[in-house]
């Protein structure tokens, strides 16, 4: 029984932030004796009566400042070492959004970080966020793009950046547009951008659900 009590289950959030063609993650300082200067992801250890998901919607609006949509369950991360102070099994959301459509306020320490140059993470965070995006690479290359991560109304410039930023590999034009197209996602609004230096694209907007 004792072995049993003292064991503990948290979830931690990788909360992904699309910015034109640049992916970040969403980070907060690491106060665990021995490990200041580092970083760790948004999380909390899991209450008696509470469930897995509404734990990570938990974690999501009252450590992050924002019950960020669409979180889903990624794996639980059990190694026996990896929280210094006990057992700990983590299991791991993720979710996408994107930072110039919505003004999410940060509280606290809370930081974006170009998940190209990420600071040094505590724990197994690092295998943790690299998961998360491996699946969300995944997701993106085998199912239709969610455009609900998108602004109401975007250009396929707009689309193209947030593949970009999630697979870190530069697309042709013409393919992924004729690629996209070919899903019957969008709906053309007959519009063009404004205050563009470059030819100004078309603007399109998604089906309706």
């Amino acid at each position: 029984m004792d072995s049993f009590c003292s064991l503990a289950v948290s979830v931690d959030c990788v909360i992904f932030g699309s910015d034109q063609d640049q992916l970040k993650v969403l980070l907060m300082p690491c106060h665990e004796p021995g490990h200041q200067g580092q970083w760790i992801l948004p999380g909390d250890t899991v209450q008696v009566q509470e469930e897995l998901d509404a734990a990570a919607h938990r974690v999501s609006q009252t450590i992050a400042g924002t019950d960020f949509p669409h979180l889903s369950q990624l794996q639980a991360f059990g190694s026996v070492q990896r929280h210094p102070a006990a057992r700990v099994i983590s299991v791991a959301y993720y979710t996408l959004v994107h930072l110039r459509e919505n003004n999410f306020p940060l509280p606290g320490e809370l930081r974006w970080f170009l998940l190209k140059d990420l600071p040094a993470l505590a724990f197994d965070h690092g295998t943790i966020v690299t998961a998360a995006r491996d699946r969300l690479q995944q997701k993106l290359q085998e199912q239709p793009p969610d455009l609900r991560l998108l602004p109401r109304r975007f250009s396929f410039r707009e689309l193209q950046d947030l593949y970009e930023a999630v697979l870190d590999h530069k697309l042709d034009r013409r393919n992924f547009r004729k690629k996209v197209l070919a899903m019957n996602l969008l709906v053309d609004l007959h519009e063009a951008e404004s205050n563009v230096s470059h030819r100004p694209a078309k603007i399109y907007g998604r089906q309706p659900d």
